[in-house]
């Protein structure tokens, strides 16, 4: 056995508390290596005749990463507190893995061999909101939306989509074209809405706060904020918005008053000043977002911008009963002002959704502390890659999945927030070169795996555009100029997503992921409802073999409602290039 990949460590994705029972462990061993794993456990304080008394479990292979496999145990102790080590077997060779090392038999003299879980908290528990886990977000830039007031807009507007965007033109995009569009989206199956900024500010992605306290004029005010959230509730929609709170905008009342008086002003210990007086070339001497100078950093350690900005999250929750925070650029706050932050506003409602922007590993904000879910950019790099880019192969593929998946606990996984593009990133048709046929898989995959599909604006119609702004041009709402198959195809993933929970909640497991003819098998189960997943990524026609014994049973294709029963040893399925199928297995 290669000892050196073997890998444990008792916290964060390899032992924590799924509920306030039961614990889930997990091991790393080097792939392919080790033939089977057994959990040894048991009560720390439970000994007879002078030895410690413990229990052996099967643990099971859950994935396969490019270089690790990773094995998993389900606990309930029953007295909530755990001392374990695994036992290894590789043909004949057999280890015991502990904290303290290897041995070649179990230790029974001393607990303090052991890995510990010291007791399980409830206080401790990671624990997101369980609606989000069935909700399909639609993420909106307010100001390319829709025009619904064009008596607020913006001075100098441009016709609804008359031009593509710049960085700084404005369409005149409001809230009350958001309440104009509901049913649309209704329609389409979304539950959730993302709304990037809407505080007033100059700019139109309004990343630059000027003010917290209120909508931005040119997209309504708070009785049109109050109205389209009332109506989303009424319609089974959630609302999430975008909170700066990283940075400020230049135009910030207490930045202006810094500018102006400089070190005599009682706001300077609100940013990250170096030397006065204030200068912005050739890079600021103050910390910003970036180095742009008109995004001046907050100082979230000091005590009045910490309470400031608390009562912020708090006020959109308590007088407009928002139901989510998405916190940008949240890897650049201190994790004792999250820590805070996630205290106030679930004290207020305790299932608002926490969600923050980070583009890297992110288990230190995951523990149950801080944030509910990231946005999964790690996801979203896969799937571009494999299905859009075909930089990758299935194998590779599969194996970028697994190794998100085990990176996080599953309660964590269940809550991410999977996204295929943003208002920061190319649009997906573009990034696939125009090919429809792979958006329609790339939305199948974000529809089928596990956590919380985001979609963005447009995507669903065939929208185009490179990086910002490009990607942020008008929603076009000409039928003509929609893409009607496309919008069909992923109102009846939504709608099948629904319907199967397995596809909502179940667990992911490749089943086969074939490098040669790049096709990619898959199934999601919960309990006893499996729907299995099949997805030629090639641009040839491919007979794909059903690696499953469905005798018994019967197979519904979900997407023609064709019902048979699978009497043969051995299935295929055809497929033409970029093509796919659902099938829902169900028992005679």
């Amino acid at each position: 056995m290669r000892k050196e990949a073997i890998y444990h460590r008792p916290a964060d994705n390899f032992a924590y508390a799924y509920d306030s029972e039961t614990l889930h462990l997990r091991l790393r061993t080097k792939k392919d290596d080790i033939d089977r794993v057994e959990l040894l456990h048991g009560d720390p304080y439970d000994w007879q005749n002078g030895a410690w008394q413990f229990q052996m479990m099967p643990m099971r292979k859950t994935g396969s990463d490019e270089l690790f496999d990773y094995w998993f145990a389900e606990v309930k102790p029953p007295y909530r507190r755990l001392r374990y080590g695994f036992v290894l077997y590789s043909g004949e060779e057999k280890l015991v893995y502990t904290e303290k090392g290897f041995y070649f038999e179990v230790p029974t003299d001393d607990t303090a061999y052991y890995f510990c879980f010291p007791f399980l908290h409830r206080v401790d528990l990671f624990e997101a909101p369980d609606w989000v886990k069935d909700t399909v977000w639609y993420q909106i830039f307010p100001e390319r939306f829709a025009n619904g007031n064009p008596s607020i807009s913006p001075e100098g507007s441009r016709p609804w989509g008359s031009e593509d965007p710049t960085p700084t033109s404005f369409f005149g995009g409001d809230l009350q074209g958001i309440i104009d569009h509901l049913d649309y989206l209704v329609d389409l199956g979304i539950t959730g809405i993302y709304l990037t900024p809407i505080f007033r500010s100059p700019s139109n992605h309004k990343y630059d706060t000027a003010d917290y306290f209120e909508v931005d004029p040119h997209f309504g005010d708070k009785e049109t904020l109050k109205t389209l959230i009332d109506r989303c509730h009424e319609k089974g929609i959630r609302v999430m918005l975008d909170a700066v709170f990283n940075h400020c905008g230049y135009e910030f009342a207490p930045f202006q008053d810094v500018w102006k008086n400089g070190e005599s002003s009682k706001y300077k210990d609100w940013f990250h000043i170096h030397e006065f007086p204030l200068q912005t070339e050739p890079r600021p001497n103050y910390d910003t977002f970036a180095f742009v100078p008109q995004m001046p950093k907050l100082n979230t350690a000091n005590p009045e911008v910490k309470r400031y900005l608390l009562d912020v999250a708090t006020y959109w929750i308590r007088e407009f009963d928002i139901d989510g925070w998405r916190l940008d650029v949240a890897n650049e706050i201190d994790h004792e002002f999250w820590r805070e932050f996630r205290q106030e506003v679930k004290a207020l409602k305790p299932d608002v959704y926490i969600l923050g922007e980070i583009w890297h590993d992110a288990m230190p904000w995951l523990r149950g502390d801080q944030f509910d879910a990231v946005m999964n950019y790690p996801f979203t790099d896969g799937v571009l890659r494999f299905f859009a880019k075909e930089e990758i192969s299935a194998r590779q593929f599969a194996n970028q999945m697994m190794h998100v998946l085990h990176s996080y606990p599953n309660n964590v996984n269940e809550a991410a927030f999977n996204l295929l593009g943003s208002h920061d990133t190319s649009r997906i048709l573009t990034v696939c070169g125009g090919d429809i046929r792979k958006v329609k898989l790339l939305f199948l995959f974000q529809l089928t795996f596990t956590g919380s599909p985001c979609i963005y604006y447009g995507d669903e119609i065939g929208m185009t555009g490179g990086n910002d702004p490009e990607c942020r041009k008008c929603m076009v709402w000409d039928p003509m100029q929609q893409n009607k198959e496309l919008h069909q195809h992923v109102k009846q993933l939504i709608a099948l997503r629904k319907q199967y929970r397995s596809l909502r909640r179940g667990e992911i497991s490749f089943l086969h992921a074939d490098d040669e003819m790049n096709y990619l098998i898959y199934k999601k189960t919960d309990g006893d409802e499996t729907v299995l997943v099949i997805i030629n990524r090639s641009d040839q026609k491919a007979d794909i073999p059903i690696p499953l014994d469905a005798r018994g049973k019967w197979l519904v294709n979900l997407l023609t409602g064709e019902r048979f029963a699978a009497e043969a040893e051995t299935l295929c399925t055809s497929l033409p290039p970029y093509g796919f199928v659902l099938y829902a297995i169900e028992h005679w």
